[in-house]
């Protein structure tokens, strides 16, 4: 299965396996995140040595800033003001402040109107700020948790093309592409595009850093199409040790401060209590979720409720309004369908999410009567 590192768990449930997706940010026709206009000179790699290169290489210490956009063709959704919001996660653009000393040194800072979402990991202990809501939440991590078991982690190049790299297999047809600059870095753009035409997926380029072997962008095209449905990248970026105030951290006077102990689960990780499954593999992969998921204004585990789970509520019956009717030998329902994803919520209860045609999701709700 091919997904993108987990957000939180709101963002998981939206998670779309088979396409290296996000579903974060909105893209505009002048992206924020520019090619060069010539291709730089490299010497020449082939598929199988940049595949080997991204694997062995270790993210040296850098400051930059990332961009996530998306545009996966949805309908108009409500404006919430809410950074954390389910609307805010489908559409607008994202921006990224990175500083990485290393994966249990680094603080990543989500800035918006008025307000900023921080994520600093400073050895055993992470934070999390969120200045809209005045408060901050400490988590006791174990001593070699990954980068990613911070929840609420917001989703890197290198984070997002190694989970996609890993799934790189006989349903996938590799190449090089023509040379990129990235943030001023040249690169070389590796290019993966799924054999099987079920799915929506046309490629999949990762642009990688020649000199340290560490993926500076990945973009996501919906088949025929010429420009990414979804992108992550840096936009500036320097490699150099970030000064010791950008990593370390007190929470501001007068914010409430909860403690979460993380080091009980595997790796630092909370168990996934959504009840969602799989079905499929590789660019097939569907994710089965349970009704209470796509059900707006109910619980969603830990972390749910407050303000964002109104706004939620607003979002979903905005994209549930546009779905179609449809039904067949697996039931009836409604599709909501976009250039890169589709989405079948049955009548029966269960939702089947995507990056691939109709024909697959019915054939996994069928599977999963």
């Amino acid at each position: 299965m091919v997904q993108v590192p987990r957000l939180s768990s709101r963002r998981a449930r939206w998670a779309v396996p088979a396409g290296a997706l996000v579903v974060t940010g909105g893209i505009l026709a002048g992206s924020l995140i520019t090619s060069a206009q010539a291709a730089p000179g490299l010497p020449a790699r082939t598929p199988a040595q940049l595949l080997a290169q991204v694997a062995d290489a270790t993210m040296p210490p850098l400051t930059g800033t990332v961009v996530e956009t998306a545009s996966f063709g949805l309908p108009s959704l409500p404006a919430t003001g809410n950074p954390t919001s389910l609307s805010s996660l489908l559409t607008g653009s994202h921006t990224i402040r990175v500083w990485y000393a290393s994966p249990q040194h680094f603080r990543l800072a989500v800035p918006s109107s008025l307000s900023e979402s921080d994520v600093i990991r400073d050895g055993g202990t992470a934070w999390l700020w969120q200045s809209t809501l005045n408060k901050v939440t400490k988590y006791a991590l174990p001593a070699h948790a990954p980068a990613q078991a911070v929840p609420n982690t917001p989703l890197t190049p290198d984070q997002a093309a190694k989970q996609v790299l890993a799934a790189v297999g006989p349903t996938t047809a590799v190449s090089v592409s023509s040379n990129v600059s990235v943030a001023g870095q040249a690169a070389y753009a590796l290019v993966l595009a799924p054999k099987d035409h079920r799915s929506l997926v046309g490629q999949v380029q990762v642009d990688v850093d020649a000199r340290n072997g560490v993926p500076l962008r990945l973009q996501v095209f919906a088949r025929g199409a010429s420009t990414p449905a979804f992108q992550v990248g840096f936009t500036a970026v320097q490699f150099v040790t970030p000064a010791a105030a950008d990593l370390t951290f007190t929470p501001p006077a007068g914010a409430t401060v909860t403690q979460e102990n993380l080091g009980s689960g595997k790796h630092g990780q909370r168990a996934d209590t959504s009840g969602s499954t799989t079905i499929g593999q590789d660019w097939l992969t569907v994710l089965k979720l349970p009704s209470a998921d796509l059900t707006p204004g109910a619980p969603h585990g830990p972390g749910s409720g407050g303000p964002a789970s109104g706004d939620s509520g607003a979002v979903l019956n905005a994209l549930l309004g546009s779905a179609t009717q449809v039904h067949g030998a697996w039931g009836s329902g409604r599709l909501l369908r976009t250039s890169l994803i589709s989405v079948l919520i049955t009548d029966a209860g269960p939702a089947y999410v995507g990056a691939v045609q109709p024909s697959v999701l019915y054939a996994a709700a069928q599977s999963g009567r």
